[in-house]
């Protein structure tokens, strides 16, 4: 879908979600629809805890067992990713949002961003020598920031 000059980047991004979800023969409830936006608006790594805490605030009525299945269902389409940032909860990333990964120190549990470019050498390798196509979309490495090190 074209991005339309006067259609905010983010409208976009949803409407190819949405045609995604859609096109794979799920519906678009409304209960999908908040969760979708509050992941997007949020354009950080977020529980489903704190999605629920969210959602909740316009549909009173929404279970978390609701928040854990569509959290679920758009991991499972490639919409979100999870990743557990070394504090043993999932926490969920709308992929649009950025392609970034992290390194995660786990002496002090200092968080630094880094970009994809960096795993396209490891990707290659990985096909090059065993026919093996990853899917690095978000990723966390543990070890020991500078400051920890000295």
């Amino acid at each position: 879908m074209e991005k339309k000059p006067n259609q905010p980047k983010n409208k976009v991004r949803l409407d190819r979600t949405i045609a995604l979800l859609e096109g794979k023969g799920y519906r678009l409830t409304p209960q999908r629809l908040i969760i979708l936006t509050d992941l997007q608006k949020s354009g950080d790594h977020i529980s489903a805890e704190d999605v629920y805490k969210q959602v909740r605030r316009r549909y009173p009525t929404i279970n978390i067992s609701t928040i854990y299945r569509t959290l679920e269902l758009l991991e499972k389409l490639n919409l979100v990713t999870s990743t557990d940032m070394g504090d043993g909860t999932k926490q969920y990333h709308y992929i649009e949002s950025s392609k970034h990964h992290h390194l995660v120190c786990k002496s002090c549990g200092d968080i630094l961003e880094f970009s994809s470019s960096h795993l396209q050498p490891l990707k290659d390798a990985l096909y090059k020598e065993y026919k093996f196509k990853t899917n690095l979309n978000h990723l966390v490495i543990y070890g020991q920031c500078h400051r920890c090190q000295e």
